[in-house]
């Protein structure tokens, strides 16, 4: 029998947002777009998430969001690292409305979670092009609040 995963924290991204591009309903929710536009890594690895991603939505009846982000990072010491992250924020009702309105919501009142890939052209972090990674988040008005764990 395999053994099973560990998870190892890797870094935390403090993920900057510009306002939520509405697009209206879709083939199986809400869609909505929100730019990202800046940032800070800080962890293993530390360096600021740059102004050129966003994350691309569908919230569903329920209130649940499909979550699929697109941005990169670049490290303090000089590599740039694209960052995919797919995931799910669910909650009580009254909890995403809170979110939605921009008030602060303790993350333990909803789910939050992520899958990632990271990739690089740098040798110094060729590492990552070949990791799983997994995410907690928390959302705030103007920000996203991600810490980040290998799966080892």
């Amino acid at each position: 029998m395999a053994t099973a995963p560990t998870l190892s924290h890797f870094c935390d991204l403090l993920v900057q947002l510009a306002p939520i591009q509405e697009m209206g309903a879709g083939r199986a929710g809400a869609r909505r777009i929100i730019p990202i536009v800046g940032g800070a890594v800080s962890g293993r690895v530390s360096g600021k998430v740059l102004n050129l991603g966003a994350d691309w939505q569908t919230i569903y009846a329920d209130g649940a969001a499909d979550i699929d982000t697109r941005y990169a990072f670049e490290t303090d010491d000089g590599a740039l690292i694209e960052f995919v992250n797919k995931g799910v924020r669910r909650g009580p009702p009254e909890v995403l409305a809170a979110l939605s309105r921009g008030e602060p919501v303790d993350p333990s009142a909803y789910y939050f979670r992520t899958t990632a890939r990271l990739e690089t052209g740098d040798a110094r972090y060729a590492w990552v092009n070949h990791t799983l990674f997994v995410g907690s988040g928390a959302r705030e008005a103007d920000k996203v609040r991600i810490s980040l764990f290998t799966i080892e």
